[in-house]
């Protein structure tokens, strides 16, 4: 009687460590990220006056953000500036009642909606 042996059934498991896992991760997080874009001081003074403007007429804006090399977009209305952190706190629109904190030199994009 011979020992059945499964071969590559029985290694195949222990190839996958969870280091080699996180790895991976991180190489395919790597490869999607992006450089930060370079905005202009004319572009800043368009975001500035537009969020002003959103505030102003309580409009709903959408703030498309930088960060850790990906672009993030968040949708919502402005609750609170904030001069001396230069944060901007907006209630998101999907959930109602969540407020997140976007820091101004983070945004890439800024769009009033009607």
């Amino acid at each position: 009687m011979s020992i059945k042996d499964r071969g590559k059934l029985k290694w195949q498991p222990a190839l996958m460590l969870p280091e080699y896992v996180k790895l991976l991760n991180e190489v395919n997080k790597d490869y999607y990220r992006q450089v930060k874009p370079i905005l202009d001081e004319y572009q800043l003074e368009e975001f500035e006056n537009k969020i002003h403007t959103a505030m102003e007429f309580a409009s709903p804006v959408k703030f498309t953000v930088w960060e850790d090399g990906f672009e993030w977009e968040y949708t919502g209305m402005i609750h609170r500036l904030d001069q001396f952190t230069k944060l901007i706190h907006l209630e998101l629109e999907k959930e109602k009642g969540h407020i997140i904190r976007v820091k101004f030199e983070d945004l890439v994009a800024v769009e009033v909606r009607e």
